[in-house]
C-alpha cells in the first residue's frame, strides 16, 4: 500500500509543480506585456509623432505621482522610466511565443 501512496504523492506533486511553473510563466508574460504597453503609451505621448521627445522627464514625474497614489511603489518614477526604456529596447514582441523575461531587458541595457 505504501508504494501506491508514494506513487500517488509523486504524481500529485508533479502536477502541482507544473501548475506553479505555468502560473509563473503566465504572470511573467502578463507583467512584461503590461510594462511594455505602459512604456509604449509613454513614448507615444512624449513623442506625439516626432522621432524624439522634448519633455519626457516632466511627463514621467507627473504620471508617476498619480499612479503611485493609485497603485503604489511599482509605478514610481524609476519604474516608469524603466518601462519607457523597456519599450524602446523591445518595440516588437511576439506574444504568441513570449520567451522574454526581465533579465533580457537588463542585458539590453548593459550593451
Amino acid at each position: 500500500m505504501e508504494a501506491s501512496e508514494d506513487s500517488l504523492f509523486q504524481s500529485v506533486k508533479e502536477i502541482i509543480k507544473q501548475s506553479h511553473e505555468k502560473a509563473f510563466r503566465i504572470a511573467n508574460s502578463t507583467l512584461l506585456l503590461t510594462c511594455r504597453q505602459i512604456g509604449q503609451l509613454i513614448v507615444e505621448d512624449e513623442q506625439k509623432g516626432k522621432e524624439r521627445a522634448a519633455y519626457g522627464k516632466y511627463t514621467l514625474k507627473n504620471l508617476s505621482q498619480k499612479l503611485f497614489l493609485e497603485f503604489g511603489k511599482g509605478f514610481d518614477y524609476t519604474n516608469l522610466s524603466n518601462m519607457h526604456k523597456f519599450y524602446l529596447a523591445f518595440p516588437i514582441i511576439d506574444t504568441s511565443s513570449l520567451q522574454l523575461c526581465w533579465s533580457h531587458y537588463h542585458l539590453a541595457q548593459s550593451e
